[in-house]
């Protein structure tokens, strides 16, 4: 698109630019003036540290009406009924990570340019919100997460069938290795507040290891640390659970099938000592209900904490694990339970599309 000023427009834009005092009718101004000089868009978007897309809008604005105040967010009257359709249809089925990708396939594709807050306000609109997308295991077997979760009903109706669910209690058994590190998190801060908000860091690679057993009928959740997790840590661990489960006739302990669990001498115990052991298929920490205990205990002790001493960190570990989950287990019943969230690929599972290139 071509500009072409008389002399009194460019005096007059000349002086406009002298005695304004909104840096966004300074920037129209300068692209209009060194358009009708020549200069290419990329060229003009370089020297102004502008975005191509916005020296093109502004250009098309002045050309087309003389424009160079700039809009207040933009309107949601834009794209006509079918456009509107047409977008929200493409853009459920690719994600893009910022508005300013969206407003350039908008203005390619309908010619229509938004402004940031115009198309974040359109966005709100039509029910889309910023979220990471949900990360699923490449490599889990729908098929044989389905035939666990039929297994598991029948320990549960098995346990349930006695005369209480003591003779038989079931447990998710699972090893988490939480760092000292300092844990950054989201949290609603004022604007213009945030250097009121800085938290100290520290990259400290000290951790403490953690395996627990998580009954679900109780929210109770018995846990032991180690200096490593290995078969020999799973054999201690187990030993402990079935001294404090003496009187139940037997265990069943749920958990993955990694080396320090499913070997010869971790079977062999368990056996010996009235525990039944069920592995979970490889790639399904979706069924395994204490991995949202890890979830809830990095919340409530490693979110935006910085701990100085590593003594600091394991109590504070310690603390949630002996005071705060028994207090308030109960409250986490919606996010802590048994109702598995599977995974099928084939049927209601939609996976994450980027835009297409180009």
């Amino acid at each position: 698109m071509v500009i072409e000023l008389t002399d009194n427009e460019r005096n007059a834009l000349r002086v406009k630019h002298r005695i304004e005092r909104d840096g966004r009718i300074r920037d129209r101004i300068k692209v209009v003036l060194l358009k009708d000089k020549g200069w290419t868009d990329k060229l003009i978007s370089e020297a102004l540290l502008l975005d191509e897309n916005t020296v093109n809008k502004h250009i098309h604005d002045y050309k087309n009406s003389k424009k160079l105040k700039p809009d207040n967010g933009g309107s949601f009257s834009k794209l006509t009924q079918a456009q509107t359709q047409s977008l929200i249809g493409y853009l459920t089925e690719y994600t893009y990570a910022s508005t300013k990708e969206i407003r350039a396939y908008v203005y390619k594709t309908y010619g229509i340019m938004y402004t940031q807050q115009g198309m974040h306000d359109w966005l709100i609109k039509h029910k889309f919100s910023y979220k990471k997308p949900k990360g699923v295991p490449s490599k889990a077997d729908p098929e044989k997460q389905a035939a666990f979760i039929k297994e598991y009903e029948e320990i549960v109706k098995q346990s349930l069938s006695r005369d209480t669910a003591d003779e038989e209690p079931i447990f998710f058994m699972d090893s988490v290795h939480p760092t000292m590190s300092t844990k950054m998190s989201h949290g609603w801060i004022r604007i213009g507040h945030e250097n009121d908000k800085a938290i100290l860091t520290t990259g400290s690679r000290t951790r403490i290891n953690l395996t627990g057993a998580l009954n679900l009928e109780r929210m109770e959740i018995f846990t032991r640390d180690y200096k490593t997790i290995d078969q020999d840590a799973t054999v201690k661990f187990l030993e402990r659970l079935r001294e404090k489960h003496s009187k139940a006739r037997k265990l069943h302990v749920i958990l993955d099938n990694g080396p320090a669990h499913n070997n010869a001498k971790v079977l062999e115990f368990s056996q010996k000592i009235g525990i039944e052991l069920h592995f979970l298929p490889t790639y399904s920490p979706n069924l395994n209900p204490i991995e949202r205990v890890w979830k809830i205990m990095n919340e409530k002790v490693r979110n935006n904490v910085f701990f100085k001493r590593s003594k600091d960190f394991f109590d504070a570990i310690h603390r949630f694990f002996e005071i705060t989950w028994p207090r308030h287990c109960h409250e986490f019943i919606d996010r802590v339970n048994d109702n598995f969230e599977t995974i099928s690929f084939a049927n209601s599972l939609k996976l994450f599309k980027p835009p297409p290139s180009g």
